[in-house]
Protein backbone atom coordinates (compact mmCIF):
# COMPACT_ATOMS: atom_id res chain seq x y z
CA UNK A 1 0.00 0.00 0.00
CA UNK A 2 1.29 3.56 -0.73
CA UNK A 3 2.02 5.86 2.20
CA UNK A 4 -0.13 9.04 2.62
CA UNK A 5 1.83 12.21 3.43
CA UNK A 6 0.48 15.68 4.37
CA UNK A 7 1.94 19.11 4.99
CA UNK A 8 2.78 20.14 8.56
CA UNK A 9 0.64 23.34 8.18
CA UNK A 10 -3.15 23.22 8.43
CA UNK A 11 -4.80 22.81 5.01
CA UNK A 12 -6.21 25.92 3.29
CA UNK A 13 -9.42 24.14 2.40
CA UNK A 14 -11.34 21.10 3.35
CA UNK A 15 -9.98 19.17 0.41
CA UNK A 16 -7.84 16.24 1.38
CA UNK A 17 -4.13 16.56 1.04
CA UNK A 18 -2.65 15.11 -2.15
CA UNK A 19 -1.54 11.49 -1.95
CA UNK A 20 2.08 10.95 -2.93
CA UNK A 21 3.56 7.49 -3.30
CA UNK A 22 6.54 6.86 -1.10
CA UNK A 23 9.79 6.11 -2.87
CA UNK A 24 10.32 2.40 -3.45
CA UNK A 25 13.54 1.07 -1.97
CA UNK A 26 15.12 -1.74 -3.89
CA UNK A 27 16.95 -2.88 -0.79
CA UNK A 28 15.88 -6.50 -0.74
CA UNK A 29 14.41 -7.64 -4.03
CA UNK A 30 13.79 -11.28 -4.68
CA UNK A 31 16.88 -12.93 -6.12
CA UNK A 32 16.69 -13.03 -9.90
CA UNK A 33 18.01 -15.69 -12.24
CA UNK A 34 21.58 -15.15 -13.37
CA UNK A 35 22.37 -16.30 -16.91
CA UNK A 36 26.00 -15.32 -16.25
CA UNK A 37 26.25 -17.91 -13.47
CA UNK A 38 24.60 -20.52 -15.71
CA UNK A 39 27.02 -19.87 -18.60
CA UNK A 40 29.98 -20.04 -16.20
CA UNK A 41 28.70 -23.34 -14.79
CA UNK A 42 28.10 -24.81 -18.25
CA UNK A 43 31.56 -23.86 -19.52
CA UNK A 44 33.34 -25.26 -16.47
CA UNK A 45 31.41 -28.53 -16.53
CA UNK A 46 32.00 -28.81 -20.28
CA UNK A 47 35.74 -28.36 -20.06
CA UNK A 48 36.27 -31.00 -17.34
CA UNK A 49 34.06 -33.43 -19.33
CA UNK A 50 35.78 -32.82 -22.66
CA UNK A 51 39.15 -33.42 -21.03
CA UNK A 52 38.25 -37.02 -20.19
CA UNK A 53 37.26 -38.17 -23.68
CA UNK A 54 39.58 -35.90 -25.69
CA UNK A 55 42.69 -37.24 -23.98
CA UNK A 56 41.73 -40.83 -24.84
CA UNK A 57 42.03 -40.01 -28.54
CA UNK A 58 45.37 -38.26 -27.99
CA UNK A 59 46.96 -41.26 -26.20
CA UNK A 60 48.81 -42.76 -29.19
CA UNK A 61 50.31 -39.35 -30.02
CA UNK A 62 51.29 -38.83 -26.36
CA UNK A 63 52.92 -42.26 -26.25
CA UNK A 64 54.89 -41.56 -29.43
CA UNK A 65 55.97 -38.08 -28.35
CA UNK A 66 56.97 -38.93 -24.76
CA UNK A 67 58.06 -42.54 -25.45
CA UNK A 68 55.46 -43.82 -22.99
CA UNK A 69 54.43 -47.47 -22.88
CA UNK A 70 50.95 -48.77 -22.15
CA UNK A 71 51.32 -48.39 -18.38
CA UNK A 72 52.38 -44.75 -18.79
CA UNK A 73 49.33 -44.04 -20.96
CA UNK A 74 47.09 -45.72 -18.38
CA UNK A 75 48.44 -43.39 -15.71
CA UNK A 76 47.81 -40.36 -17.95
CA UNK A 77 44.12 -41.34 -18.00
CA UNK A 78 43.79 -42.69 -14.46
CA UNK A 79 45.69 -39.93 -12.65
CA UNK A 80 42.87 -37.59 -13.60
CA UNK A 81 40.05 -40.02 -12.85
CA UNK A 82 41.60 -41.22 -9.59
CA UNK A 83 41.71 -37.76 -8.01
CA UNK A 84 38.34 -36.87 -9.50
CA UNK A 85 36.75 -39.92 -7.85
CA UNK A 86 38.55 -39.77 -4.50
CA UNK A 87 38.04 -36.06 -3.80
CA UNK A 88 34.50 -35.70 -5.11
CA UNK A 89 33.02 -37.13 -1.90
CA UNK A 90 34.22 -34.19 0.18
CA UNK A 91 34.34 -31.48 -2.50
CA UNK A 92 30.69 -30.61 -1.88
CA UNK A 93 31.38 -29.85 1.77
CA UNK A 94 34.33 -27.69 0.72
CA UNK A 95 32.06 -25.70 -1.62
CA UNK A 96 29.60 -25.15 1.24
CA UNK A 97 32.30 -23.95 3.62
CA UNK A 98 33.97 -21.51 1.25
CA UNK A 99 30.95 -20.55 -0.85
CA UNK A 100 30.08 -21.94 -4.28
CA UNK A 101 31.50 -19.03 -6.28
CA UNK A 102 34.80 -18.98 -4.41
CA UNK A 103 35.24 -22.78 -4.59
CA UNK A 104 34.32 -22.79 -8.27
CA UNK A 105 36.79 -19.98 -9.03
CA UNK A 106 39.63 -21.75 -7.21
CA UNK A 107 38.77 -25.02 -8.94
CA UNK A 108 38.75 -23.43 -12.41
CA UNK A 109 41.98 -21.53 -11.70
CA UNK A 110 43.75 -24.73 -10.57
CA UNK A 111 42.36 -26.68 -13.54
CA UNK A 112 43.61 -24.00 -15.95
CA UNK A 113 47.10 -23.92 -14.42
CA UNK A 114 47.25 -27.72 -14.36
CA UNK A 115 46.23 -27.78 -18.04
CA UNK A 116 49.17 -25.50 -18.80
CA UNK A 117 51.38 -27.91 -16.87
CA UNK A 118 50.07 -30.79 -19.02
CA UNK A 119 50.70 -28.84 -22.22
CA UNK A 120 54.35 -28.08 -21.40
CA UNK A 121 55.15 -31.41 -19.69
CA UNK A 122 58.62 -32.56 -20.82
CA UNK A 123 58.01 -36.19 -19.90
CA UNK A 124 55.46 -38.77 -18.79
CA UNK A 125 56.07 -38.19 -15.06
CA UNK A 126 55.44 -34.46 -15.31
CA UNK A 127 52.32 -35.06 -17.39
CA UNK A 128 50.95 -37.53 -14.83
CA UNK A 129 51.60 -35.08 -12.00
CA UNK A 130 49.76 -32.31 -13.85
CA UNK A 131 46.88 -34.71 -14.56
CA UNK A 132 46.61 -35.42 -10.81
CA UNK A 133 46.21 -31.69 -10.21
CA UNK A 134 43.63 -31.49 -13.01
CA UNK A 135 41.58 -34.27 -11.42
CA UNK A 136 41.67 -32.63 -8.00
CA UNK A 137 40.46 -29.37 -9.53
CA UNK A 138 37.70 -31.13 -11.50
CA UNK A 139 36.43 -32.72 -8.28
CA UNK A 140 35.87 -29.21 -6.88
CA UNK A 141 34.43 -27.77 -10.09
CA UNK A 142 31.67 -30.36 -10.57
CA UNK A 143 29.69 -29.95 -7.30
CA UNK A 144 30.44 -26.22 -7.10
CA UNK A 145 28.99 -25.68 -10.58
CA UNK A 146 25.69 -27.23 -9.51
CA UNK A 147 25.70 -25.24 -6.27
CA UNK A 148 26.24 -22.07 -8.30
CA UNK A 149 23.14 -22.85 -10.38
CA UNK A 150 21.17 -23.53 -7.22
CA UNK A 151 22.20 -20.13 -5.87
CA UNK A 152 21.41 -18.29 -9.13
CA UNK A 153 17.91 -19.75 -9.64
CA UNK A 154 15.52 -19.59 -6.69
CA UNK A 155 12.46 -20.42 -8.77
CA UNK A 156 12.15 -24.25 -8.89
CA UNK A 157 10.88 -24.34 -12.49
CA UNK A 158 13.64 -22.12 -13.84
CA UNK A 159 16.20 -23.99 -11.75
CA UNK A 160 15.03 -27.31 -13.20
CA UNK A 161 15.45 -25.94 -16.72
CA UNK A 162 18.92 -24.64 -15.86
CA UNK A 163 19.98 -28.03 -14.44
CA UNK A 164 18.58 -29.73 -17.55
CA UNK A 165 20.75 -27.46 -19.69
CA UNK A 166 23.73 -28.30 -17.46
CA UNK A 167 23.09 -32.03 -17.98
CA UNK A 168 22.66 -31.70 -21.74
CA UNK A 169 25.85 -29.65 -21.84
CA UNK A 170 27.70 -32.56 -20.26
CA UNK A 171 26.32 -34.99 -22.86
CA UNK A 172 27.26 -32.68 -25.74
CA UNK A 173 30.73 -32.23 -24.28
CA UNK A 174 31.19 -35.98 -23.99
CA UNK A 175 30.25 -36.29 -27.66
CA UNK A 176 32.46 -33.39 -28.73
CA UNK A 177 35.49 -34.55 -26.72
CA UNK A 178 36.78 -37.31 -29.03
CA UNK A 179 36.13 -35.24 -32.17
CA UNK A 180 37.77 -32.14 -30.73
CA UNK A 181 40.65 -34.18 -29.34
CA UNK A 182 41.19 -35.86 -32.70
CA UNK A 183 41.17 -32.62 -34.69
CA UNK A 184 43.48 -30.79 -32.29
CA UNK A 185 45.90 -33.71 -32.06
CA UNK A 186 46.12 -34.12 -35.82
CA UNK A 187 46.29 -30.43 -36.72
CA UNK A 188 48.26 -28.93 -33.81
CA UNK A 189 49.64 -31.81 -31.74
CA UNK A 190 48.44 -33.44 -28.52
CA UNK A 191 49.54 -30.48 -26.37
CA UNK A 192 46.81 -28.37 -28.01
CA UNK A 193 44.19 -30.57 -26.29
CA UNK A 194 45.32 -29.08 -22.98
CA UNK A 195 46.06 -25.57 -24.26
CA UNK A 196 42.40 -25.27 -25.29
CA UNK A 197 41.48 -25.18 -21.59
CA UNK A 198 43.38 -21.94 -20.99
CA UNK A 199 41.09 -19.48 -22.83
CA UNK A 200 38.01 -21.32 -21.55
CA UNK A 201 39.28 -21.02 -17.98
CA UNK A 202 39.95 -17.30 -18.46
CA UNK A 203 36.41 -16.74 -19.78
CA UNK A 204 34.87 -18.62 -16.83
CA UNK A 205 36.87 -16.58 -14.31
CA UNK A 206 35.79 -13.34 -16.04
CA UNK A 207 32.15 -14.44 -15.85
CA UNK A 208 32.50 -15.34 -12.17
CA UNK A 209 33.71 -11.80 -11.45
CA UNK A 210 30.23 -10.64 -12.54
CA UNK A 211 28.40 -13.24 -10.44
CA UNK A 212 26.95 -12.55 -6.99
CA UNK A 213 29.04 -13.82 -4.04
CA UNK A 214 27.93 -17.08 -2.47
CA UNK A 215 27.08 -17.52 1.20
CA UNK A 216 29.28 -19.71 3.34
CA UNK A 217 27.74 -22.47 5.40
CA UNK A 218 29.27 -24.50 8.21
CA UNK A 219 29.98 -27.94 6.83
CA UNK A 220 32.28 -30.39 8.65
CA UNK A 221 35.17 -31.93 6.76
CA UNK A 222 36.57 -35.42 7.15
CA UNK A 223 40.30 -35.15 6.34
CA UNK A 224 41.21 -38.57 7.77
CA UNK A 225 38.46 -40.25 5.75
CA UNK A 226 39.52 -38.36 2.64
CA UNK A 227 43.19 -39.31 3.04
CA UNK A 228 42.47 -43.00 3.56
CA UNK A 229 40.09 -43.00 0.56
CA UNK A 230 42.79 -41.52 -1.69
CA UNK A 231 45.38 -44.04 -0.44
CA UNK A 232 43.02 -46.98 -0.96
CA UNK A 233 42.12 -45.97 -4.52
CA UNK A 234 45.71 -45.08 -5.41
CA UNK A 235 47.03 -48.41 -4.10
CA UNK A 236 44.36 -50.36 -5.94
CA UNK A 237 44.97 -48.47 -9.20
CA UNK A 238 48.75 -48.92 -8.92
CA UNK A 239 48.26 -52.65 -8.34
CA UNK A 240 46.07 -53.01 -11.44
CA UNK A 241 48.28 -50.91 -13.72
CA UNK A 242 51.72 -52.05 -12.64
CA UNK A 243 50.77 -55.67 -12.00
CA UNK A 244 50.54 -56.35 -15.72
CA UNK A 245 53.95 -54.77 -16.35
CA UNK A 246 56.03 -55.63 -13.26
CA UNK A 247 54.37 -58.92 -12.37
CA UNK A 248 51.65 -59.57 -9.81
CA UNK A 249 54.09 -60.93 -7.24
CA UNK A 250 56.67 -58.12 -7.54
CA UNK A 251 57.50 -56.22 -4.36
CA UNK A 252 56.09 -52.81 -5.47
CA UNK A 253 52.81 -54.36 -6.57
CA UNK A 254 52.37 -56.38 -3.38
CA UNK A 255 53.26 -53.30 -1.33
CA UNK A 256 50.65 -51.23 -3.19
CA UNK A 257 48.04 -53.93 -2.60
CA UNK A 258 48.90 -53.93 1.12
CA UNK A 259 48.55 -50.13 1.22
CA UNK A 260 45.16 -50.35 -0.49
CA UNK A 261 43.91 -53.01 1.95
CA UNK A 262 45.25 -51.19 5.02
CA UNK A 263 43.81 -47.86 3.88
CA UNK A 264 40.42 -49.47 3.24
CA UNK A 265 40.36 -50.90 6.79
CA UNK A 266 41.44 -47.52 8.18
CA UNK A 267 38.75 -45.76 6.14
CA UNK A 268 36.07 -48.00 7.66
CA UNK A 269 37.38 -47.34 11.18
CA UNK A 270 37.57 -43.57 10.62
CA UNK A 271 34.09 -43.32 9.13
CA UNK A 272 32.63 -45.40 11.95
CA UNK A 273 33.90 -42.93 14.57
CA UNK A 274 33.63 -39.57 12.80
CA UNK A 275 30.74 -37.36 13.94
CA UNK A 276 30.08 -36.25 10.34
CA UNK A 277 31.56 -39.03 8.18
CA UNK A 278 32.20 -38.53 4.48
CA UNK A 279 30.38 -41.85 3.89
CA UNK A 280 27.80 -42.76 6.56
CA UNK A 281 28.29 -46.53 6.80
CA UNK A 282 24.70 -47.16 7.83
CA UNK A 283 23.60 -45.94 4.41
CA UNK A 284 25.39 -48.89 2.81
CA UNK A 285 23.07 -51.37 4.50
CA UNK A 286 20.15 -50.22 2.33
CA UNK A 287 19.81 -52.36 -0.80
CA UNK A 288 18.47 -49.39 -2.79
CA UNK A 289 21.83 -47.73 -2.12
CA UNK A 290 23.98 -50.82 -2.73
CA UNK A 291 22.41 -51.57 -6.12
CA UNK A 292 23.12 -48.12 -7.66
CA UNK A 293 26.70 -48.24 -6.39
CA UNK A 294 27.43 -51.72 -7.79
CA UNK A 295 25.58 -51.20 -11.06
CA UNK A 296 27.00 -47.69 -11.55
CA UNK A 297 30.52 -49.01 -11.03
CA UNK A 298 30.00 -51.74 -13.65
CA UNK A 299 28.30 -49.42 -16.16
CA UNK A 300 31.13 -46.86 -16.03
CA UNK A 301 33.75 -49.59 -16.20
CA UNK A 302 32.17 -50.87 -19.40
CA UNK A 303 31.59 -47.48 -21.04
CA UNK A 304 34.92 -45.82 -20.30
CA UNK A 305 36.81 -49.07 -20.74
CA UNK A 306 35.36 -49.48 -24.23
CA UNK A 307 36.18 -45.85 -25.12
CA UNK A 308 39.77 -46.46 -23.97
CA UNK A 309 40.08 -49.68 -25.98
CA UNK A 310 38.47 -48.39 -29.17
CA UNK A 311 40.46 -45.16 -29.13
CA UNK A 312 43.54 -47.38 -29.43
CA UNK A 313 41.86 -49.87 -31.80
CA UNK A 314 40.87 -47.26 -34.35
CA UNK A 315 44.36 -45.74 -34.53
CA UNK A 316 46.72 -48.63 -33.84
CA UNK A 317 44.84 -51.51 -35.47
CA UNK A 318 42.80 -49.72 -38.17
CA UNK A 319 45.40 -47.05 -38.93
CA UNK A 320 42.96 -44.13 -38.60
CA UNK A 321 44.01 -40.55 -38.04
CA UNK A 322 43.06 -38.99 -34.68
CA UNK A 323 40.28 -36.99 -36.37
CA UNK A 324 38.80 -40.09 -37.98
CA UNK A 325 38.99 -41.98 -34.69
CA UNK A 326 37.21 -39.16 -32.88
CA UNK A 327 34.39 -39.06 -35.42
CA UNK A 328 33.78 -42.77 -34.87
CA UNK A 329 32.47 -41.99 -31.38
CA UNK A 330 29.79 -39.52 -32.49
CA UNK A 331 27.07 -42.19 -33.08
CA UNK A 332 27.79 -43.69 -29.64
CA UNK A 333 27.34 -40.31 -27.97
CA UNK A 334 24.18 -39.58 -29.97
CA UNK A 335 22.40 -42.81 -28.98
CA UNK A 336 23.56 -42.31 -25.38
CA UNK A 337 21.90 -38.89 -25.25
CA UNK A 338 18.68 -40.24 -26.79
CA UNK A 339 18.46 -43.21 -24.41
CA UNK A 340 19.03 -40.89 -21.44
CA UNK A 341 15.82 -39.06 -22.38
CA UNK A 342 13.95 -42.33 -22.87
CA UNK A 343 14.95 -43.93 -19.56
CA UNK A 344 12.61 -41.97 -17.21
CA UNK A 345 9.60 -42.71 -19.41
CA UNK A 346 10.37 -46.42 -19.48
CA UNK A 347 10.84 -46.42 -15.71
CA UNK A 348 7.39 -44.86 -15.24
CA UNK A 349 5.78 -47.63 -17.28
CA UNK A 350 7.78 -50.72 -16.41
CA UNK A 351 9.34 -49.77 -13.06
CA UNK A 352 12.93 -48.92 -12.21
CA UNK A 353 13.92 -52.50 -11.44
CA UNK A 354 13.05 -53.63 -14.97
CA UNK A 355 14.88 -50.71 -16.59
CA UNK A 356 18.01 -51.16 -14.47
CA UNK A 357 18.17 -54.90 -15.16
CA UNK A 358 17.49 -54.34 -18.88
CA UNK A 359 20.17 -51.66 -19.18
CA UNK A 360 22.86 -53.81 -17.58
CA UNK A 361 21.87 -56.87 -19.62
CA UNK A 362 22.08 -54.86 -22.84
CA UNK A 363 25.57 -53.64 -21.87
CA UNK A 364 26.67 -57.21 -21.10
CA UNK A 365 25.44 -58.31 -24.54
CA UNK A 366 27.26 -55.36 -26.06
CA UNK A 367 30.56 -56.57 -24.60
CA UNK A 368 29.92 -60.00 -26.16
CA UNK A 369 29.03 -58.40 -29.49
CA UNK A 370 32.39 -56.60 -29.61
CA UNK A 371 34.42 -59.79 -29.09
CA UNK A 372 34.77 -60.68 -32.83
CA UNK A 373 36.30 -57.28 -33.72
CA UNK A 374 39.31 -57.72 -35.98
CA UNK A 375 41.54 -55.58 -38.16
CA UNK A 376 39.24 -56.11 -41.16
CA UNK A 377 35.81 -55.82 -39.50
CA UNK A 378 33.66 -53.47 -41.64
CA UNK A 379 33.48 -50.05 -40.03
CA UNK A 380 29.70 -49.87 -40.37
CA UNK A 381 29.51 -53.06 -38.30
CA UNK A 382 31.84 -51.64 -35.64
CA UNK A 383 29.57 -48.59 -35.31
CA UNK A 384 26.48 -50.81 -35.14
CA UNK A 385 27.99 -53.04 -32.45
CA UNK A 386 28.78 -49.97 -30.33
CA UNK A 387 25.14 -48.88 -30.15
CA UNK A 388 24.12 -51.28 -27.34
CA UNK A 389 26.98 -50.00 -25.16
CA UNK A 390 25.55 -46.48 -25.20
CA UNK A 391 21.92 -47.57 -24.98
CA UNK A 392 22.40 -49.92 -22.03
CA UNK A 393 24.28 -47.49 -19.84
CA UNK A 394 22.01 -44.58 -20.69
CA UNK A 395 18.92 -46.61 -19.78
CA UNK A 396 20.32 -47.83 -16.47
CA UNK A 397 22.04 -44.76 -14.98
CA UNK A 398 19.06 -42.33 -14.74
CA UNK A 399 16.96 -45.06 -13.10
CA UNK A 400 19.83 -45.89 -10.73
CA UNK A 401 20.15 -42.21 -9.79
CA UNK A 402 16.41 -41.88 -9.10
CA UNK A 403 16.43 -45.09 -7.04
CA UNK A 404 19.33 -43.81 -4.93
CA UNK A 405 17.76 -40.38 -4.35
CA UNK A 406 14.53 -42.01 -3.14
CA UNK A 407 16.44 -44.30 -0.79
CA UNK A 408 18.12 -41.59 1.29
CA UNK A 409 16.65 -38.76 3.39
CA UNK A 410 16.79 -35.26 1.96
CA UNK A 411 19.72 -34.12 4.09
CA UNK A 412 21.78 -37.05 2.77
CA UNK A 413 21.06 -36.38 -0.93
CA UNK A 414 24.33 -34.53 -1.54
CA UNK A 415 26.36 -37.19 0.25
CA UNK A 416 24.68 -40.00 -1.68
CA UNK A 417 25.13 -38.21 -5.00
CA UNK A 418 28.83 -37.59 -4.30
CA UNK A 419 29.35 -41.24 -3.31
CA UNK A 420 27.51 -42.48 -6.41
CA UNK A 421 29.58 -40.35 -8.77
CA UNK A 422 32.81 -41.23 -6.96
CA UNK A 423 32.10 -44.97 -7.28
CA UNK A 424 31.24 -44.55 -10.97
CA UNK A 425 34.48 -42.66 -11.63
CA UNK A 426 36.37 -45.37 -9.76
CA UNK A 427 34.82 -47.95 -12.07
CA UNK A 428 36.11 -46.07 -15.10
CA UNK A 429 39.58 -45.67 -13.59
CA UNK A 430 39.94 -49.33 -12.63
CA UNK A 431 38.64 -50.45 -16.03
CA UNK A 432 41.43 -48.52 -17.77
CA UNK A 433 43.93 -49.98 -15.29
CA UNK A 434 42.79 -53.58 -15.71
CA UNK A 435 42.30 -53.33 -19.47
CA UNK A 436 45.80 -51.93 -19.90
CA UNK A 437 47.23 -54.75 -17.77
CA UNK A 438 45.42 -57.33 -19.92
CA UNK A 439 46.70 -55.66 -23.09
CA UNK A 440 50.23 -55.75 -21.69
CA UNK A 441 49.93 -59.42 -20.74
CA UNK A 442 48.72 -60.11 -24.29
CA UNK A 443 51.91 -58.69 -25.74
CA UNK A 444 50.68 -55.16 -26.29
CA UNK A 445 52.82 -53.04 -23.97
CA UNK A 446 53.62 -50.73 -26.88
CA UNK A 447 50.14 -50.87 -28.39
CA UNK A 448 46.82 -52.65 -28.53
CA UNK A 449 46.66 -56.41 -28.93
CA UNK A 450 43.36 -57.90 -30.06
CA UNK A 451 43.85 -60.79 -27.61
CA UNK A 452 44.21 -58.33 -24.75
CA UNK A 453 41.16 -56.41 -25.95
CA UNK A 454 39.05 -59.58 -25.96
CA UNK A 455 40.25 -60.48 -22.48
CA UNK A 456 39.18 -57.03 -21.30
CA UNK A 457 35.73 -57.43 -22.86
CA UNK A 458 35.31 -60.85 -21.23
CA UNK A 459 36.24 -59.35 -17.83
CA UNK A 460 33.82 -56.42 -17.93
CA UNK A 461 31.10 -58.54 -19.55
CA UNK A 462 31.34 -60.99 -16.66
CA UNK A 463 31.15 -58.13 -14.17
CA UNK A 464 27.99 -56.83 -15.87
CA UNK A 465 26.39 -60.29 -15.79
CA UNK A 466 27.12 -60.47 -12.06
CA UNK A 467 25.68 -57.03 -11.29
CA UNK A 468 22.63 -57.76 -13.45
CA UNK A 469 21.85 -60.89 -11.41
CA UNK A 470 22.55 -59.07 -8.13
CA UNK A 471 20.23 -56.23 -9.15
CA UNK A 472 17.43 -58.61 -10.04
CA UNK A 473 17.86 -60.41 -6.69
CA UNK A 474 18.34 -57.40 -4.41
CA UNK A 475 15.43 -55.49 -5.95
CA UNK A 476 13.12 -58.49 -6.23
CA UNK A 477 10.54 -56.67 -4.09
CA UNK A 478 10.88 -53.38 -6.01
CA UNK A 479 8.23 -53.79 -8.70
CA UNK A 480 7.70 -50.12 -9.51
CA UNK A 481 9.34 -46.75 -8.97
Amino acid sequence: MPTTTTSSRPPASSRPAPVTPAPVTPASPAPSASPTALIASLLGFAVITIDVSAVNIALPAIGSSLHAGMSGLQWVVDAYTLMFAALMMSAGALADRSGARRAYAWGIALFTLASLGCAVAPGTGALIGARLAQGAAAAVVMPASLALIRQAYDDPARRARAIALWTVGGSVSLAAGPVLGGILTEQAGWRAVFLLNLPVGAVVLALLARTAPSPRRPSPLDPAGQLTAVLALAGLTYTAIEGGRRGWTSVPVLAALAVAAGAAVAFHAVEKRHRAPMVPLGMLRERRVVVPLLAGFAANAAFYGVVFLLGLYYQQVRGMTPTEAGLMFVPLAAVTAGANLLSPRLAERAGRRAVIVLGQAVMALAMAALLPLAADTPLWLVLLLLVPTGVGGALAVPALTALLMDAVPGHRAGTASGLFNAVRQTGGALAVAVFGALIASGGGEEGLSLAGMRGSLYAVGGLLCLTTLLTAWLLRRERAA
